[in-house]
C-alpha cells in the first residue's frame, strides 16, 4: 500500500541541513550570526552558490532567512534545491531511525521519488 504525501518543509534539524549541504556539493554550514542586507540573522550558515549573503537556517523557528534581492543577489533554485534536498535527508534520518529502508528515484523533473519501505509493505 502506498501514500502521497505533500510536505511543509521547516529547517529544524542540524544533521539534515548538514546532510542536504552535503549532498549538493556545499560548504558544511556552520553556526553563527551574519548581517544581511537589512538586519542580522542567527542559526546555521549556508552558502548557496553565488548567492551574495548566506541562507540561515534557524532551528528554532524552523524560517530559513535570506536575502537575493528578488533573485538579483541570489538565484532561488539554489534555495529550493538546498530546501528539497532538507525535506529528502530529514525524512531518510526519521525513516531510518524507524528501521525502514529507503530508496531513491530521480524523476525527470528535477523532482526526487522517495520509497519508504516498512516491514510487511511499501509506505
Amino acid at each position: 500500500m502506498s501514500h502521497i504525501v505533500t510536505i511543509k518543509t521547516e529547517v529544524r534539524d542540524a544533521e539534515a541541513v548538514r546532510a542536504a549541504c552535503k549532498r549538493l556539493g556545499l560548504d558544511e554550514p556552520v553556526h553563527g550570526t551574519v548581517r544581511l542586507f537589512s538586519g542580522e540573522a542567527t542559526g546555521l550558515l549556508v552558502n548557496l552558490p553565488g548567492w551574495h549573503y548566506h541562507a540561515v537556517a534557524d532551528l528554532a523557528t524552523g524560517q530559513i532567512n535570506f536575502d537575493n534581492y528578488e533573485g538579483q543577489w541570489g538565484e532561488q533554485r539554489h534555495l529550493d534545491a538546498f530546501v528539497q534536498a532538507y525535506a529528502l535527508e530529514k525524512a531518510k534520518i526519521e525513516a531510518r531511525k524507524r528501521g525502514h529502508s529507503v530508496h531513491e528515484q530521480p524523476l525527470p523533473d528535477g523532482s526526487i521519488k522517495l520509497v519508504i519501505q516498512v516491514a510487511g509493505g511499501v509506505s
